[in-house]
């Protein structure tokens, strides 16, 4: 497998604008000539379709869901992060660049990170001109708050409901582009396989999940922008139909998966509120910035939050991290928020919660400042618990929320078949082993309005308009392969429901390549997965048929890719051997729990090559170099 990452020479602040001014480009005249498909309409896909038809690329473009807009995006809280600077507290773009090398504790390639910093103020500016309403200053500037692992305040917002008002800008963008008949829309419909000829991505296999017919579509250039897996949890803050079909499907087909394990646990979700719940809610990191974390120092303390004086509460963050206190990264948050509720301090009819206290904030600023920022989110939280947090603390606890890993991709954002592109979460990303609060928005925009647009030229260029047809061989065998496994779902016909499977899946899932995780229990779950992946294929039962819609048929597709996928995470957890971000080993930590890595062994991205049909899949290594922020190992205390 070749892992060329096509890094361009020079100097790394120079890199992306040399790489620009040397690419082959398509002229004007010509781009309508090229079709290329883009898949999800996310941040990301929205962001890239819209681009491309603009630009005057023939855009097809595909969504599962009813309109582009109910993309998983929309449902994005707290902010996007960008080097403007307006705060005049010394940031700059090799800061949020060094912010984010150090957060993802040195497991992402320097020159994509770097780049994601000089695009992300251009990203702002392009949301002003489509009209995000981001929150101002009193003056008029566009105001700023921070979020974990910085300590600076780079993080523009739309109180909490920011990614709902960036997807509002870009699929306005892209409705334009399908009302000047540059982008075909195909909502209702989804991606099942990809078709490879000769090397080359040439177009894919979709259900229409209305009626239910399968059908070929071809192109010049194909793009996945179909988000991230951390439904192999099965409960997540992600939306229920989330899933890793599309990029799995595409590994199937010889796209190389890189670092599939890092997968981030949110430390601020509201808990679980009984065994039969099938989705967490997400309570932004922002919240962060003004609520104090705590749990009792008294084990299995049942008072009241109000009873518990100020000596006996526990600021664990704030008393282990006095540097960044409760803004310490993702991982360290979630990690803690477990520790703490292992030691039978949690809160809640589980004991496993945390307390988030906005009492001393309201104090200090008054209720008035507080709800400005927060009001939404308080609203949401009182719905869903029947708790007013301005009142009584919000009860959060770590949920599954976002995935690193993904298909490996190269500086022009190609994976390893050519013709095909990942971008925003669906690639293995800019965020190393741990994403940074509000940096996904800033790269699914960076990638869908930047980046891509500009280097899928240099593909397209080298290759003629048209050569893809979906009268094919390779589209009819993808056809064929797609009818036979939905026949083989319906024949089934056992007795237990899709859902059941799921949940069995991602409770394995969680407690053995979740939060923490080791060599013992990885090695159990690989021995259990092919006992219940068996299991589903004996007794699970799929009603209705496959010429209708059929939203259980649909379940049940997304849970076999992701009963094979959760494999190949458990086989990469097992084999980085070291703690590093999202991906804690037991083995590997410091005599005061942080993460332990080994650079030696493990500076580079891990990719993995489908071995075929019945095949063990095969480890490749693209070695990771730091030349402008060393290695270091991360801390947050001093």
């Amino acid at each position: 497998m070749d892992l060329d990452a096509k890094v361009p020479p020079g100097p790394l602040e120079k890199k992306w604008d040399a790489h620009v001014d040397s690419i082959r480009l398509v002229g004007p005249r010509n781009r309508s000539r090229y079709t290329v498909i883009v898949v999800g309409t996310g941040l990301a896909g929205a962001a890239a379709a819209s681009s491309l038809g603009a630009l005057g690329y023939n855009v097809e473009c595909f969504c599962f869901q009813d309109s582009p807009r109910r993309a998983h995006s929309i449902a994005a809280q707290g902010g996007i992060n960008a080097a403007k600077g307006y705060r005049n507290d010394g940031d700059s773009v090799f800061r949020l660049f060094t912010d984010t090398i150090k957060g993802g504790d040195f497991r992402a390639r320097e020159a994509n990170v770097y780049r994601l910093a000089q695009l992300s103020m251009g990203i702002i500016d392009q949301a002003v001109a489509q009209g995000v309403p981001f929150a101002r200053e009193y003056g008029g500037m566009l105001a700023n708050r921070s979020f974990g692992g910085v300590l600076v305040e780079r993080t523009f917002y739309c109180r909490g409901e920011t990614g709902q008002q960036l997807l509002l800008g870009a699929t306005s963008a892209l409705a334009k582009e399908i009302h000047d008949g540059h982008v075909r829309m195909h909502p209702r419909t989804e991606l099942l396989d990809v078709v490879v000829a000769d090397g080359r991505a040439r177009g894919i296999v979709v259900r229409d999940l209305v009626t239910g017919a399968i059908s070929s579509h071809a192109a010049d250039a194909v793009v996945l922008a179909t988000g991230g897996y951390c439904n192999v949890y099965f409960l997540s803050t992600m939306a229920k139909a989330c899933n890793v079909t599309a990029t799995y499907r595409a590994w199937r087909r010889g796209a190389g998966f890189a670092n599939p394990c890092f997968t981030q646990i949110h430390p601020t979700a509201i808990p679980a509120a009984g065994e039969h719940q099938s989705k967490l809610t997400l309570m932004s990191e922002s919240l962060r910035n003004d609520g104090r974390v705590w749990v009792p120092r008294k084990a299995k303390d049942g008072r009241p939050p109000s009873d518990i004086p100020e000596a006996e509460r526990l600021y664990f963050l704030e008393e282990r991290y006095p540097r960044f206190g409760n803004l310490v990264p993702r991982d360290v948050a979630a990690r803690n928020a477990k520790e703490v509720c292992d030691k039978g301090l949690g809160v809640g009819p589980t004991g496993y919660g945390v307390y988030l206290d906005f009492r001393d904030a309201i104090q200090h600023a008054g209720l008035k400042v507080i709800e400005g920022r927060y009001k939404n989110l308080f609203e949401m939280y009182e719905r869903i618990t029947d708790e007013d947090p301005r009142k009584l603390p919000m009860r959060i606890y770590p949920a599954p929320h976002y995935a690193m890993g993904g298909l490996w991709v190269d500086y022009n954002l190609m994976t390893t078949v050519k013709g095909l592109y990942a971008i925003g979460e669906a690639n293995f990303s800019d965020h190393g082993a741990n994403r940074l609060g509000a940096s996904a928005m800033m790269q699914c925009l960076a990638d869908g309005y930047f980046i891509l647009p500009v280097t899928i030229a240099d593909y397209l260029s080298r290759n003629p308009a048209g050569e893809a047809k979906p009268d094919q061989p390779e589209f009819k065998r993808a056809e064929e392969e797609v009818r036979e496994r939905t026949r083989r779902l319906l024949a089934v016909n056992g007795s237990r429901t899709v859902l059941s499977f799921h949940r069995e899946l991602g409770q394995l899932m969680l407690d053995k390549c979740g939060i923490s995780r080791s060599r013992a229990g990885l090695e159990e779950t690989l021995q259990k997965l092919p006992d219940l992946r068996e299991r589903f294929w004996r007794e699970v039962k799929v009603p209705g048929g496959d010429g209708e819609l059929n939203q259980s048929l649909e379940h049940a597709g997304r849970v076999t890719d992701l009963l094979e996928f959760a494999e190949l995470m458990c086989m990469d957890a097992l084999t980085r051997e070291e703690s590093c971000g999202c991906h804690f080993r037991e083995e590997h930590q410091t005599e005061d729990g942080e993460t332990r890595r080994d650079d030696a062994e493990f500076a580079h991205v891990s990719v993995w090559e489908s071995g075929g049909p019945g095949g063990p899949p095969r480890l490749h290594k693209e070695p990771l170099a730091f030349e402008a922020v060393p290695l270091a190992q991360r801390n947050y205390k001093t």
